[in-house]
């Protein structure tokens, strides 16, 4: 069972330590990474939430994204997630560290509601590679494809349904990328 550590409504570690599951049943505060991929081809690789996500199943968001397990740090948590969702291997030099959001969001998941009060790190790293070239965890991505910035663009700007709604962290993305 996965242990997270709590946070207070200001970002600080509160000592407390709690299951995954308490965190979004109760909606504590809690840190998280998302990691943008980039290439030169102004491409950003996005990808689709498997189909058995308890949230936004089946729809596109940010390269790599999860929480951190208690004790992690943000770049730990970055660099597992890079590894276990595409199977991408990362030095910590290569990732950079763009801004951090603080969202709320609750999920009204027919199973269960899910509340996510989150602190998210977010990170960008560029890589020029082949989709065939990423190893995808099935359990969490069913696909991943490159988008152009225009294209990424016009589905933050139109709201798009088929799109997780980080809007306010994609909104940032698409100004440090010189796209808005």
């Amino acid at each position: 069972m996965e242990k997270i550590d709590i946070l207070d409504e200001n970002g600080n570690q509160t000592g407390e330590v709690v299951s995954r599951e308490e965190v979004h049943r109760l909606g504590l505060w809690h840190k998280c990474v998302h990691i943008w991929v980039v290439n030169s081809k102004k491409q950003i690789l996005l990808q689709k939430r498997s189909s058995q996500k308890q949230t936004n199943p089946n729809k596109w968001t940010t390269a790599v994204s999860g929480h951190l397990s208690a004790g992690d740090s943000s770049l730990e948590g970055a660099m597992r997630e890079l590894s276990e969702e595409i199977g991408l291997a990362v030095d910590k030099n290569e990732l950079q560290y763009l801004f951090t959001v603080k969202e709320r969001e609750v999920n009204n998941n027919p199973e269960k509601q899910i509340i996510e009060r989150e602190f998210t790190d977010v990170y960008l790293i560029k890589k020029d590679m082949d989709i065939k070239e990423f190893k995808l965890q099935e359990e969490e991505v069913s696909e991943i494809k490159w988008f152009s910035y225009e294209e990424f663009k016009k589905m933050v700007i139109e709201n798009d349904e088929d799109l997780v709604p980080h809007r306010q962290m994609q909104r940032k993305i698409l100004e440090v990328l010189g796209i808005n």
